[in-house]
């Protein structure tokens, strides 16, 4: 799993997640979580099928398109979000409830 943050500006910030497969057998769909340290709230998002933030957990589903991640392989999505007093990133994340970092 890899978190980046590709812009930051005062009150606001885009970034992204790529999700690797390091196993060795497809993964058929994805649900991802994490949770901001911070006071980040997403407002849109784009490549995933569903993403909601309930405080400070964010929870990203796949899209139609890219829920198949064979071994080796990735998926990715994105987001933008605003941010008050604190744009932390987060350091812990799941997939599929499997903890990953």
């Amino acid at each position: 799993m890899t978190y980046t943050k590709n812009s930051e500006w005062p009150g606001g910030f885009t970034a992204g997640v790529t999700i690797n497969n390091t196993g060795t057998s497809a993964i058929s769909s994805w649900t991802v979580k994490f949770t901001f340290p911070g006071d980040q709230k997403i407002t849109s998002s784009w490549n995933d099928g569903s993403l909601t933030q309930s405080g400070e957990t964010v929870t990203a589903t796949n899209a139609s398109y890219n829920g198949s991640i064979s071994p080796g392989g990735n998926a990715s999505f994105g987001f933008q979000g605003t941010w008050t007093s604190n744009d932390s990133s987060p350091t812990s994340f799941s997939v599929n409830g499997t903890t990953c970092n």
